[in-house]
């Protein structure tokens, strides 16, 4: 292993450590279970959210803030909304009415830790927590700043983004889709909140929308090259490393980039957006390193 690989590893470990434990000491406070009715509730959405997970997009939110000096406070707060936005979107697509799956980060999925009620109102709650967090003064003193977070986030997690490629992945149960439509299918479904991720940073740190575009362009080829990583997981990956099940995809008829451009191809195609995404960073300094290291771990991982 080289020197620069042994740094990025230390750096990227350090930071994901640190970033991991703040996110789960936030939502064991925002998350308090209170003495009601509720409490099944904030039961199962400690069960989803607290422990596990890679915690990418708050560290991305991290990351890129840290470009621009962001007070961690804040980068903190919004990083954990974007977090519980992506928990959300988990609870729901394991339920048995999308992806009907029983194990999401080692633990079994909230359905069937509680019930399928309860799973919904789960995601439903940090759904509506995720905005809260960032309309509140808290997450940043300029309003602007939380109007434009928020904005952005509904988009991210909207018909235009996420949702929209929740329903592209549920009707390519039935329908056969070419490599364009599944790319637009993942930019949508997985590649949307990482862009946010990574944009929130930059709005925290009031830069303008002209100034972000190396770091827009960035995220989009780290969004891409997450699932394309994550579909060759599904080909080569443990299930136990993963804490999920693998081979979903090919199971229920999904076309997926393996598939459709063959693993070696795939391999090469993840790599070449990689260094995409690292040589649109080049404008920065020794203040990118992390984002550069989050870059090459998105195919280096195994989970």
């Amino acid at each position: 292993m080289s020197i620069a690989a042994v740094t990025d590893n230390a750096l990227l470990s350090e930071a994901q450590a640190d970033v991991a434990d703040a996110i789960d000491r936030f939502f064991d406070q925002r998350l308090a279970v209170p003495d009601d009715a509720r409490a099944p509730l904030y039961h199962a959405m400690r069960h989803a959210a607290i422990g596990g997970g890679k915690r990418l997009r708050p560290l991305l939110v991290r990351a890129a803030g840290d470009l621009f000096r962001v007070d961690r406070t804040l980068s903190l707060t919004v990083g954990a909304a974007v977090e519980a936005m992506h928990v959300y979107s988990l609870i729901h697509d394991d339920l048995p009415c999308m992806d009907d799956d029983d194990l999401r980060r080692g633990k079994p999925t909230v359905h069937k830790a509680f019930d399928e009620a309860t799973a919904v109102l789960a995601g439903d709650s940090l759904h509506a927590l995720a905005f809260e967090w960032l309309a509140h003064p808290d997450c940043h003193p300029d309003p602007f700043v939380r109007s434009e977070l928020l904005l952005e986030l509904s988009r991210a997690a909207g018909p235009a983004g996420m949702a929209g490629g929740q329903m592209m992945d549920l009707a390519a149960e039935t329908t056969s889709f070419d490599l364009e439509t599944v790319s637009r299918l993942q930019q949508l479904k997985t590649g949307a909140l990482i862009a946010f991720s990574v944009e929130a940073g930059a709005i925290l740190g009031r830069v303008p929308p002209e100034g972000r575009r190396a770091l827009v362009a960035y995220a989009r080829d780290i969004g891409l090259a997450f699932q394309i990583a994550d579909d060759i997981l599904d080909v080569e990956g443990d299930e136990q490393l993963a804490g999920k099940a693998l081979h979903k995809d090919a199971a229920a008829g999904k076309e997926t980039f393996v598939e459709l451009m063959g693993l070696d191809r795939a391999k090469a195609q993840a790599e070449l957006l990689v260094n995409q995404a690292v040589a649109h960073l080049g404008g920065y300094g020794e203040e990118a390193e992390l984002l550069r290291a989050i870059a090459r771990y998105i195919i280096e991982r195994d989970r």
